[in-house]
């Protein structure tokens, strides 16, 4: 199996390595932790906080979370709140470096006294910080990121994964190229740190015998894509797998593009929201009059949760509704990433108790049965806290102004290893069942 090239810390740590670099019931034992405290919690309000680049190589892509996020607790608290109390939300700047998210947590942890964390954004990032909230007691929920290091009760007692972990999507995406391409050659285009090689480990459970070329890409280095892309055109590859951020990805069909070169591209999860694609084209060419939605056309790409273009979905509609009222900026499918993110956790508070402590928090994660808002089921029990289990496969059309995103095949789960990809079969709720705020 090709594996990414080893680079210390990751790839989205360069930068700063170029300047220096059981169950929640066991955690107080484990840890020494003292799990039944209220800190962050008031008669008021309950403040939690996150790390997220709001500036930085992951901004472009990524900003859109803790906005979508802020707009979901901005209703909440106009509801009500949860048990009468507003969620304070408190959103820090790490610029993807993990020195900066080490300072930034610090911050919130000991200097805001935060009840939770909520979805810190990066492997590289967020992992410098996972055993300091462990020794600090502070519950960690739902990383934005689909590293496998989440789902690891023993190691990391008070972390509870979120998205699909890649190789499972990846393993999806897969299965469905090899069955509806068969005659493709592959290029794998990937980030050299846990998103390359997990994604790596489930193509390779359907692509190995096919890929002719493959290259990592490094964040502090956007001026090599070109010749990456360019060796997958040398090499004859008529398919490119792209396990990249946003702007890695726009930047690969932009080199395609002035290349000349013609190649189906299969983009995961994490880098293929289409309106953040459209804007990074249209800056990275500073070209208004790009046709971008023809470069875009045709892309094959996953997902897990609701998406702007299921108008029918309840959710979709609901999250439309929020946004429109408290939201910023176009209403994107990562902006939805934020707001599935704060429903959960308010979902989770709720079942806290009115009197929540940091036990009884993740006592409610463990025991919840979530229904959604995502397609597909999620774990986050004692022994699995994997998150959203598997993905939909769908592709862009440019349409008549507006593209349209059409489902190619219906949600499906799996494991990490040999197991069957079946169809996802779970009992979804609407938002109006949903019990999250008062």
């Amino acid at each position: 199996m090709r594996k990414p090239t080893a680079v210390a810390a990751g790839a989205l740590a360069l930068t700063l390595l170029a300047t220096s670099c059981g169950g929640a019931g066991e955690v107080e034992e484990s840890a020494g932790a003292d799990l039944n405290v209220s800190v962050g919690v008031t008669d008021d309000t309950v403040t939690i906080g996150t790390h997220q680049p709001l500036t930085g190589p992951a901004s472009a892509g990524y900003l859109a979370i803790s906005q979508g996020a802020s707009a979901m607790f901005d209703y909440i608290n106009d509801q009500g709140g949860v048990h009468g109390r507003r969620i304070e939300y408190l959103v820090k700047d790490d610029v993807y470096d993990p020195t900066k998210t080490v300072e930034v947590t610090q911050e919130l942890v000991e200097g805001e006294e935060i009840f939770a964390m909520l979805g810190g954004l990066g492997t590289p990032t967020h992992s410098k910080v996972v055993d300091y909230l462990s020794e600090k007691g502070v519950p960690d929920l739902f990383p934005s990121s689909g590293a496998l290091m989440w789902n690891d009760p023993e190691q990391y007692p008070l972390t509870y994964g979120y998205q699909v972990d890649y190789t499972k999507e990846a393993k999806i995406l897969a299965k469905y190229v090899a069955e509806n391409f068969p005659d493709a050659k592959v290029a794998y285009y990937y980030q050299n740190d846990d998103v390359g090689s997990d994604s790596i480990a489930g193509l390779d459970q359907y692509l190995a015998d096919r890929v002719v070329a493959d290259a990592g890409y490094e964040s502090t280095a956007p001026e090599a894509v070109g010749g990456q892309i360019s060796s997958f055109k040398e090499a004859g590859a008529d398919l490119v797998v792209c396990a990249c951020i946003p702007a890695f990805a726009a930047l690969g069909i932009l080199n395609a593009v002035g290349q000349g070169y013609q190649a189906q591209w299969v983009i995961t999860s994490i880098g293929s929201d289409t309106p953040t694609l459209r804007a990074l084209l249209k800056e990275y060419a500073e070209d208004d009059g790009l046709p971008v939605d023809q470069l875009l056309d045709g892309i094959i790409t996953s997902g897990y949760l609701p998406q702007v273009n299921m108008v029918d979905d309840p959710w979709t509609r609901f999250f439309t509704e929020v946004h429109d009222k408290y939201g910023e900026g176009e209403l994107t499918n990562t902006r939805i990433y934020g707001m599935v993110q704060a429903v959960m956790f308010a979902k989770a508070l709720k079942a806290a108790g009115e009197n929540p402590t940091r036990q009884s928090l993740l006592d409610a994660v463990e025991s919840m049965e979530w229904n959604g808002p995502g397609l597909v089921p999620f774990a986050s029990t004692a022994e699995d806290r994997g998150g959203h289990a598997g993905v939909l496969v769908q592709q862009y059309r440019e349409g008549d102004g507006e593209g349209v995103m059409e489902q190619l095949q219906e949600p499906m789960v799996t494991d990490r290893d040999g197991g069957e990809i079946v169809p996802a079969d779970f009992d979804r709720l609407g938002p109006d069942e949903y019990d999250f705020h008062d």
